[in-house]
């Protein structure tokens, strides 16, 4: 008595070409998906949320654990994290000596560069602490109270 069924839909041949097609497509329509994606949210300029304590200012990294910030010099955490405008860990080395528009956080005990966020121009046109300038030029209404104004 034979048990084997030999008139199956799929034969053994003929499915794993199928099937090895199948998960290629797979695949590449995730690929396609998370690079849509990440297009998307740069393009349709989402508002990405940064932490309350986070500065802006512009960042220059020198080397490996150098870098200037505003113009002054600071060292940079091992485990510093450097964010693109997709959200995507950026390598230091690959920006070294490019002037950056930053948004940034320093640790609280050690004052060293933690994490930086690389802003698009619409972020960076959006008032954040450390960005603003000051003036030392007052005039008349900034003294009145707003009842006399």
């Amino acid at each position: 008595m034979n048990r084997c069924n030999t008139r199956t839909f799929a034969s053994t041949r003929t499915r794993g070409p199928w099937l090895a097609t199948l998960a290629c497509l797979a695949l590449l329509g995730g690929a396609a998906s998370t690079a849509a994606t990440a297009q998307t949210v740069a393009a349709t300029g989402l508002a990405r949320t940064f932490p309350a304590n986070a500065l802006r200012g512009t960042l220059n990294f020198q080397d490996r654990t150098t870098a200037l910030l505003n113009g002054n010099a600071i060292q940079v955490a091992p485990g510093m994290r450097l964010f693109s405008p997709q959200n995507a860990l950026v390598m230091t080395h690959t920006v070294q000596g490019k002037p950056l528009k930053v948004n940034y956080v320093t640790e609280a005990s050690t004052g060293m560069l933690l994490t930086a966020w690389i802003l698009t121009p619409a972020e960076a046109a959006l008032p954040r602490k450390g960005s603003d300038t000051e003036t030392n030029v007052r005039f008349e209404w900034d003294t009145k109270p707003a009842a006399l104004r």
